[in-house]
């Protein structure tokens, strides 16, 4: 299976993406900001990067534009609960795979992982 970093602020919302992902398979490590994900993603490989566009330190766009410079083949998925920051999202188009619109499912946040690691490994 994969390795996933998840870079989310909210505790409630990382440990329920986390567990939800070990149940099918995943490798996952949670981090509560962007600027703590840039520091794993130095240190460590990861199949997939989850992150929440709204967090302290550095947001999820940031996140997302600097990972795609120094990481430009990992993939990024992206969560946000507000209507104008999905908005400033979709004009990244071309660097991310899929926002994802907070609240959302087991299902539906396990369904887009599963679709971005397939988009991943039908581009090696």
């Amino acid at each position: 299976m994969a390795r996933i970093l998840v870079a989310e602020d909210e505790i409630a919302v990382r440990t329920f993406i986390c567990r939800a992902l070990k149940l099918r398979g995943h490798e996952t490590v949670g981090v509560a900001d962007g600027g703590a994900a840039i520091v794993q993603l130095e240190n460590d490989e990861f199949d997939l990067l989850l992150t929440d566009i709204i967090m302290p330190v550095m947001d999820g766009i940031s996140l997302a534009l600097k990972v795609t410079a120094e990481y430009p083949m990992l993939p990024i998925l992206m969560m946000t609960g507000f209507v104008h920051e999905k908005q400033r999202a979709h004009n990244m188009k071309g660097l991310i795979n899929h926002i994802i619109s907070k609240p959302f499912s087991l299902d539906e946040i396990c369904h887009a992982v599963d679709e971005a690691l397939a988009i991943k490994h039908s581009v090696h």
